[in-house]
This record gives structure tokens, sequence and C-alpha cells, in this order.
């Protein structure tokens, strides 16, 4: 169902006074504020629809909690994530289901919840990609579940 937000308001261009004054007007001068024709009042309409429950995406079956920037698909194991079922009744995304074959705990937590982003001395280098310990990207996952157990 579609409702309205509708009010009258201060005009943020020229604080209510109706008069404009920028870098083409000078020596005391303005100009009739364009955004409220020189009232000093701005009309805001705001059309929305109510919230509802979410409706289901045809064609989906993973569910990924981001994307860190390169190309995913379906296959969890490859990729990770959850089953699409899963998401739709609300579940937790289970441990492991991080894009691991991929990236690091620091490249995905960058994304994905960065409060949890590592911040190991042996993290670094510019990008992720380039970080001396990527090549051995699993020992970085299992100190992160043991870190995050």
């Amino acid at each position: 169902m579609k409702k309205i937000i509708e009010f009258d308001q201060k005009c943020q261009s020229c604080e209510g006074t109706g008069l404009y004054s920028g870098m083409g007007e000078r020596n005391n001068a303005a100009v009739v504020c364009s955004s409220c024709q020189g009232t000093g009042i701005s009309h805001f309409k705001h059309t929305y629809e109510e919230p509802e429950p979410r409706s289901r995406k045809k064609g989906i079956i993973t569910v990924h909690k981001t994307n860190p920037g390169i190309g995913v698909n379906a296959d969890r194991k490859q990729f990770g994530g959850m089953s699409y079922e899963d998401w739709l009744a609300g579940e937790p995304f289970p441990p492991k289901s991080e894009n691991r074959n991929y990236t690091c705990p620091a490249w995905w937590y960058q994304s994905a919840d960065y409060k949890k982003k590592p911040n190991w001395k042996e993290c670094g280098c510019g990008s992720f990609s380039n970080c001396l310990s990527f090549k051995i990207k699993n020992k970085c996952w299992e100190r992160w579940d043991k870190e995050n157990g």
C-alpha cells in the first residue's frame, strides 16, 4: 500500500529568507531563491510503500553475506554462503560460510562485518592478494576459527 508524507518546511536553500546570495551576487545583492520562488517555504513530498515481509526472488539458490569484489556463483563449496531457503527462514550464516577459497579473514570481514576484521601484524602489503600470508590463507582461516570459536 502506497503512503505519502507531505509537509511544508523552512527552505533549506535560502534558510527561509526567500533570497539567495551566492558567488555571483556581490556587494550586498541577492536573487529570489529558485528553490522556493521567494516564499522561504519549501514543500516536501515523499511517496513510499509500506514494508511487507520479504518476497521471493526467482532463481536464487545461494545467499552470500557480502561480495568482496570477485565473481561469485551458487556453488557453496567453492564460494561459501548459505541456502536461500535457510536465509528466508531467518537462519544466521553458518560457521565457515565465508568465501574462504578466494579471500582471507581480513579481506572477507572488511566487507562482511568490519568490527570482526582481524588486525594481525602479518596482514598488510596494500592489497590483500599481495599479502605474504595470502598464499597460505587457509592458515589464516585456521587462526580465525581458533580466535573466534
